[in-house]
């Protein structure tokens, strides 16, 4: 269980750079997100052909894979929108209400009881959502896309847990990424369409987030955390991830000084998200002690 939870806080430790990597590749959301794809499939194929890890699984599971990858790829589109339209702190402010929409969610998916601490914890959060979202309307739009972006995250932790228990978790993360990626593909002109970009052809200065961006905070961030799922819940797994914006935010104050732009309930609302993860991490430490 230790190595569970160092591997789990390894990840969100990493996904905290996710935001800021966000914020300084200058490539829209969908573009941003295409080329994360690309080069973390092409690395995750060539490393886990190397290695013989990579298994052939039914078609029945394929499709159950790809499917969450999907999720996923739209998970990160919304949330790089989310800053695009609002910025770093905000958008990993909404990121927390994945906590509350997994007490929901896992439940309903998997088939157990609801949990009634883990719905009071998550709406902490939502509370704190609020507190940003009341004072602060200029970040409607930013808000909205956030929290869309926060419910597909609490989706695919919940199928990942069950898919671990079936198959290797780097042939979960390998056929996943790649479903993700060939959606995308077919979706990008569309988007493209609708949501026109400045420029399709990455910088130098993208090209080096991006490969930090896919390298650290994808391929090796997402094996930390898909291990992590054989032994924590998902609900944990979210939860925990409430930590990634103390990360993000700290690092978007330096290097953007977002803080001349956030106002005291911004504060008053991180307080609230910052009380949950600290009520749940006493509470699962003593239910483990026990």
């Amino acid at each position: 269980m230790r190595k569970a939870f160092l591997q789990l806080h390894t990840a969100v430790f990493l996904a905290g750079f996710t935001g800021v990597l966000g914020r300084l590749i200058s490539l829209n959301e969908a573009l941003l997100v295409w080329y994360r794809l690309l080069i973390t499939v092409l690395t995750l194929w060539v490393l886990y052909s190397f290695k013989r890890d990579v298994y052939r699984i039914t078609w029945n599971g394929a499709v159950r894979i790809t499917g969450v990858g999907i999720i996923v790829a739209l998970h990160w589109v919304t949330f790089y929108a989310s800053i695009k339209y609002a910025n770093v702190s905000v958008a990993l402010v909404c990121f927390s209400a994945i906590g509350f929409f997994t007490a929901i969610l896992e439940p309903l998916i998997t088939s157990k009881a609801f949990n009634s601490t883990e719905l009071l914890l998550g709406l902490f959060v939502i509370g704190g959502i609020y507190l940003i979202f009341h004072f602060d309307p200029q970040f409607k739009t930013g808000i909205i896309l956030g929290l869309i972006s926060a419910l597909l995250a609490s989706l695919f932790p919940v199928y990942n847990r069950l898919l671990v228990q079936q198959y290797k978790p780097e042939s979960v993360t390998l056929y996943q990424l790649s479903g993700g990626f060939l959606f995308l593909t077919l979706l990008l002109p569309l988007y493209l369409y609708f949501v026109p970009a400045g420029h399709v052809i990455p910088t130098l200065a993208d090209t080096g987030w991006l490969l930090v961006l896919a390298w650290f905070c994808t391929v090796w961030a997402f094996n930390l955390s898909m291990n992590a799922l054989k032994k924590i819940s998902a609900f944990t797994v979210n939860l925990s991830y409430n930590l990634e914006p103390l990360y993000g935010i700290a690092l978007a104050f330096v290097l953007f000084r977002e803080d001349k732009y956030l106002s005291g309930s911004f504060y008053i609302g991180l307080l609230l998200i910052l009380l949950s993860v600290f009520l749940h991490t006493l509470i699962v430490y003593r239910r483990h002690k026990s």
